[in-house]
C-alpha cells in the first residue's frame, strides 16, 4: 500500500474512531425509562462505563444491573441530591466525561386553571431539577478540563397548543441555560448542548394509542407520518456524547421527524420529482 493510501485509510479509520466511547465515564439522570434507558444502552454500546441515576431504586438498579452499570438513587429536582451524587461520583471516579439528564413532568392544563402547586411541580423538576444538574456537572467538567453535557428539551420549547404554556416554558428554559452554560465553560473545553425530539413512542404514552385518532393526529405533523422511537433520540445523544461532535456546543438539536419544518399535517398533494 503505498504512503497516500495509508493516509486516507489512517483518516477513514479516525472517523470510526470518534464515536468510539471506550475509557470514558457517562452519567445518565433518568437511566431506567424511555429516553434516559435508550440513552444509557446507547453509551455503554459505544464503550463507555455507564452511571445510572433516578428516584425509583428498583427499576435504576435493575437497569444499571442489564447494563453492567452503577446505579444512584436520586431525587432530580433535590439540590441536595445531585450535590450529593456530584460528590458521589468525583470520589468514586477519576473523570465524568459525559452527563445526560432526561426527567421532566407535564400537566396538561390550561395556564389560567394552573394551581400554585402544579406550576411548581413542573418547573421545579423540569427548569430547577436542570439547572441543578447542569450546575454540579458543569462545574465537575470545568475543574477536570473538559465534557459534555447534554440536557432534554422539546419542540414544545417553540411550537404550542393549548395546555402546553407552563410545559413549553420550562422547555425553552432550558435551552437558554444550555446556550448561557456553553458560552461560560467552553474556555474549560466543556461542551453543552440539549437535544429537541417531538413525539416518542415510549411506554408513557400507551394510554394515548388507545386513542388512535389523537395518537395518528399527531404522527401527522411529522414529516414521516410516525412517531419516534427513543433509540432515535438515544442516537442523538451518543453523538452529542462523543469526539465526532468536539465542535458542537450551545446548539438545541432537533430529534423532531420536521415537526417544526411544516406547518400542519400533509396536505396530501403530490410532488413533483425531477430525474
Amino acid at each position: 500500500m503505498s504512503d497516500a493510501a495509508t493516509n486516507v485509510a489512517q483518516r477513514l479509520e479516525s472517523y470510526r474512531s470518534l464515536f468510539d466511547l471506550s475509557g470514558k465515564t457517562a452519567l445518565v439522570l433518568g437511566g431506567p425509562s424511555g429516553i434516559g434507558k435508550t440513552s444509557a444502552e446507547a453509551l455503554r454500546a459505544l464503550g463507555a462505563m455507564v452511571i445510572c441515576a433516578d428516584w425509583n431504586r428498583e427499576v435504576v438498579e435493575a437497569t444499571a444491573d442489564d447494563l453492567q452499570a452503577e446505579a444512584h438513587v436520586v431525587d432530580a429536582g433535590n439540590a441536595d441530591d445531585i450535590r450529593s451524587l456530584a460528590a458521589q461520583i468525583a470520589a468514586a471516579h477519576p473523570r465524568l466525561h459525559v452527563a445526560v439528564t432526561t426527567p421532566a413532568v407535564h400537566v396538561r392544563k390550561l395556564m389560567l386553571d394552573y394551581t400554585d402547586e402544579e406550576y411548581d411541580r413542573v418547573a421545579d423538576l423540569n427548569l430547577r431539577g436542570t439547572f441543578y444538574f447542569l450546575r454540579a456537572f458543569g462545574r465537575m467538567m470545568g475543574d477536570h478540563g473538559g465534557g459534555s453535557l447534554i440536557a432534554s428539551s422539546s419542540v414544545r420549547a417553540t411550537t404550542l397548543e393549548p395546555g402546553l404554556a407552563t410545559y413549553g416554558a420550562t422547555k425553552a428554559g432550558i435551552i437558554q441555560m444550555v446556550r448561557g452554560l456553553a458560552s461560560e465553560v467552553g474556555r474549560h473545553g466543556v461542551r453543552v448542548n440539549a437535544i429537541v425530539p417531538s413525539i416518542v413512542d415510549t411506554p408513557l404514552i400507551e394510554p394515548l394509542k388507545a386513542r388512535p385518532k389523537i395518537f395518528e393526529a399527531l404522527a401527522a405533523h411529522t414529516v414521516f407520518n410516525r412517531w419516534s422511537q427513543s433509540s432515535e433520540v438515544a442516537a442523538a445523544v451518543a453523538f452529542l456524547a462523543s469526539d465526532a461532535a468536539s465542535y458542537v456546543t450551545g446548539t438545541a438539536l432537533l430529534v423532531d421527524g420536521g415537526w417544526t419544518a411544516i406547518d400542519g399535517p400533509p396536505t396530501g398533494l403530490t410532488a413533483t420529482h425531477r430525474e
